[in-house]
């Protein structure tokens, strides 16, 4: 009789990334396996967690996760985020659901061709300002533009809550050393990365092939997620930060999570992903065939391409 916690998983029925619960943040509790479901376990008694519909799992303090669990995790394709206080860390993700190379192919297209990178740029960042033509935008001017959008927003967002607000002032290695504004501004941009990491890996993208952030190995995410932040992290902390004793943590994250439900975004940024790098919105490919590159086309790997013995191919 096979182990509960080695039932093999059926890779075809497993949720697209754009139907899967966005992301769940557990901590100081123990997740473990039972078949193809997650428990997490703490004083209060255990939970059931259908791994298959997940699409980013955070760990913060003092949670501990067994082998069974990582091995379920990584085989469905569930992001996985080893978290410092209050959220702030990303530290790793599981093997995505995408077997195939297709979408990585164009996404390194793009970003390899200077005037491609450019005009996806640009696509970018006119999906922020509605009302603007910047087809014809230097880099510069688009992050002048940007800067001065942000500004607006966070005097909006401090004036419709009436949340103090001066500047944005976070320092990566000192979370508390922030006021109550920026912590939660923090706490919700790292949750909103977790869920665009999900997502990009996902879909088979490449999260350090950045086309406007460059030189980490999140870049596209960063990319990816500022296309959300005034409509999803931003109001989000603010709402959070206008209550009276609120946790720049879990108040934060489920006032995210319930903007991501309330604008569809999943689904939302599966569609933009596509759209901005060229690619077809096909099924998830489970089962793909393993090639080689050749100059003219790819062939067949698993192959021994010797010539035989005595031929002279010169």
């Amino acid at each position: 009789m096979a182990n509960p916690s080695e039932v093999p998983i059926v890779r075809k029925e497993l949720a697209r990334v754009d139907k899967r619960i966005s992301f769940l943040y557990v901590e100081r509790a123990v997740v473990n396996r039972d078949n193809n479901a997650l428990t997490i376990s703490d004083q209060r008694g255990s939970a059931y967690v259908p791994a298959t519909a997940l699409a980013a799992l955070l760990l913060g303090p003092g949670t501990r996760v067994t082998y069974a669990a990582m091995a379920l995790l990584g085989d469905v394709g569930v992001s996985v985020v080893w978290t410092g206080e209050k959220g702030v860390r990303y530290y790793a993700h599981g093997r995505p659901p995408a077997k195939s190379s297709r979408n990585a192919e164009a996404q390194a297209a793009i970003v390899s061709h200077q005037r491609r990178r450019l005009a996806c740029a640009r696509e970018m960042y006119s999906m922020r300002f509605a009302d603007e033509d910047v087809s014809d935008a230097s880099m510069s001017q688009l992050r002048g533009r940007e800067g001065a959008r942000m500004k607006k927003i966070y005097a909006k967002e401090a004036e419709r809550t009436g949340v103090p607000w001066t500047r944005r002032s976070y320092d990566p290695n000192d979370f508390d050393s922030g006021d109550p504004i920026n912590r939660a501004l923090t706490s919700a941009s790292a949750a909103l990365y977790g869920v665009a990491h999900a997502v990009i890996t996902a879909l088979g993208f490449v999260p350090s092939l950045g086309v406007i952030h460059n030189g980490t190995d999140r870049a596209f995410v960063y990319d990816i997620a500022d296309l959300y932040k005034a409509d999803i992290s931003i109001p989000a902390a603010f709402d959070a930060a206008a209550e009276a004793g609120f946790d720049a943590g879990s108040d934060v994250r489920r006032r995210v999570r319930d903007k991501v439900v309330e604008f569809r975004l999943m689904e939302k940024m599966v569609r933009d992903l596509h759209r901005l790098m060229r690619t077809e919105e096909q099924p998830d490919a489970f089962d793909v065939e393993l090639m080689l590159w050749n100059e003219l086309e790819v062939i067949s790997s698993g192959i021994n391409w010797a010539e035989p013995e005595g031929v002279d191919t010169t």
